[in-house]
């Protein structure tokens, strides 16, 4: 039962409670109609203290399409914050409108204190470099869906490795599945950072191997998980700079890769990716925020009213 939870981590919900939310959402997604009007009555409230599109807007989006209302902010500026409010009174005043919040704080560790000063769900969609619960989901339905199974996988996380809460999330939350092998490439300076190896991939016993070189290990891939650099998480522009353009996808990296190999990528895509791999019927990442949608719905459907409609 998900009703009245918090999600601030990957692992706050069991495998088991992932599975049914996929379950729910493949259901929403083939029959939207007969989820319409559940959540009527029911306001979601979304804190973004940085920018967003895609989580933001899927949050959202989900929350309509549930019959349900928005209120909140889409930047900082628009708060009391910039008052000098503190982030618990934030919360605890929202509580008092909204029955579910979806907040997103450059700040690590900060969804954790919202949601011990909220007394309705929080979902943490994002904070700093630390964890995009929400993301995760989102890449686990379409690895499911696409694929009809998440175990026995060889997944390559390639990018910014240091500072995205999008791979410290998905690295945990695969690391429990059986069978999973990750490959990690990144240059020196953007590479996983060391409590993960020790908290999720040498404590599960996960296979993993760390490199620099893409073109060596494609051909390898079941799910290629391209990230950005993200000038944000830097201090130094010129190591920005330097760093950016450390991996592009395009076309000729694709030769050698696997027919039926997945590239996924979280967005926003800035040039890491070609346009030119848009059209090659390996690239899911549209499709993948779609997914993000449907997987929002069956979370917000299952926090608010339980298991009623799974």
């Amino acid at each position: 039962m998900l009703k009245g939870r918090h999600l601030i981590e990957p692992t706050d919900f069991s495998t088991e409670e992932m599975e049914k939310l996929f379950v729910l959402a493949g259901k929403i997604e083939e029959k939207p109609e007969d989820y319409r009007e559940i959540c009527r009555g029911n306001v979601l409230a979304t804190l973004f203290f940085e920018p967003s599109t895609r989580t933001r807007l899927s949050f959202e989006a989900a929350m309509l399409r549930l019959g349900g209302s928005n209120l909140g902010f889409a930047e900082p500026g628009s708060s009391s914050s910039v008052k000098g409010e503190s982030l618990a009174d934030t919360i605890r005043t929202v509580a008092c409108y909204a029955d579910a919040i979806v907040m997103r704080n450059p700040k690590e560790g900060s969804a954790l204190l919202a949601s011990r000063s909220s007394v309705v769900p929080v979902i943490n969609a994002g904070d700093g470099g630390h964890h995009h619960p929400t993301q995760t989901l989102t890449d686990l339905l379409t690895i499911r869906q696409m694929r009809g199974k998440i175990e026995k996988l060889t997944v390559g996380f390639c990018g910014d490795l240091k500072f995205g809460r999008t791979v410290h999330s998905l690295v945990e939350a695969l690391s429990r599945y059986s069978g999973i092998n990750f490959v990690f490439i990144s240059p020196k300076e953007l590479t996983i950072p060391d409590y993960l190896k020790s908290q999720a991939l040498l404590k599960s016993n996960v296979n993993f191997t760390e490199t620099a070189d893409l073109e060596n290990v494609i051909g390898d891939l079941d799910i290629l998980y391209m990230t950005r650099v993200q000038r944000e998480r830097f201090f130094n522009e010129e190591e920005y700079i330097r760093l950016k353009d450390s991996y592009i996808v395009n076309p000729a990296k694709l030769k050698n890769a696997k027919k039926d190999m997945m590239i996924l990528h979280p967005l926003p895509r800035v040039n890491e990716i070609d346009t030119e791999v848009d059209k090659d019927p390996r690239a899911i990442y549209f499709r993948q925020a779609k997914y993000g949608m449907y997987v929002r719905m069956a979370l917000l459907s299952s926090i608010l009213l339980g298991d009623k409609y799974a």
